[in-house]
């Protein structure tokens, strides 16, 4: 598979978000806002693309030589889990108001299963180190651009006549579904 098809197919086609519906939690709990949302987004773009590096090297050169590919999961969350403390660490020191506006996502993206999912299909998938790169990098590109999308039709739908019954998270699920709709289109698949 090419550079290309991977970068392709991982943003658009398998949104990991819209169409694998893996990170929903952060994807619902941080959009009411553009630059929260976008904020969110590079947070988890750096910790994903980081953490498949991690632990693509961590899986090839010491769980599997070791015979310890049971212990697969236990380490790619430890992994994880010491990113998400160093992204935490510098958006303390360099945006305290992003930092503020995350508020209790930003450690979340600890449990964020988009992150993890990432790391153990690039290995499933038999990715080497530069396929795994170009793979978590697309998936968060379409995680940024999902939660980015998402976050602007809320901002849009506050300021709209939206029926009493339907202001807040009813009218947000709507969107969210419409939104995986048209990725979901993206596959071909047919209604």
């Amino acid at each position: 598979m090419s550079y290309i098809t991977i970068f392709i197919a991982a943003i658009f086609v398998n949104n990991i978000v819209l169409s694998q519906f893996l990170g929903i939690c952060p994807f619902l709990g941080v959009s009411k806002k553009i630059s929260t949302a976008f904020g969110m987004g590079c947070a988890v773009m750096f910790v994903m693309t980081l953490a498949t590096i991690v632990t693509h090297l961590i899986y090839h050169q010491v769980l599997v030589p070791f015979n310890l590919v049971y212990m697969q999961t236990i380490v790619f969350i430890l992994v994880i889990a010491g990113l998400v403390q160093m992204v935490e660490i510098i958006l303390k020191k360099t945006s305290p108001i992003l930092y503020q506006a995350l508020g209790i996502f930003l450690p979340l993206i600890t449990t964020n299963c988009a992150v993890l999912g990432v790391a153990i299909l690039s290995i499933q998938k038999e990715y080497g180190l530069l396929s795994a790169v170009c793979y978590s990098l697309a998936n968060a590109i379409g995680f940024t651009l999902a939660i980015v999308l998402f976050a602007g039709m809320r901002e849009r739908l506050e300021r709209a006549g939206v029926p009493e019954a339907l202001r807040g998270a009813p009218i947000a699920l709507i969107c969210a579904g419409l939104l995986s709709m048209a990725f979901i289109g993206f596959s071909g698949v047919g209604m």
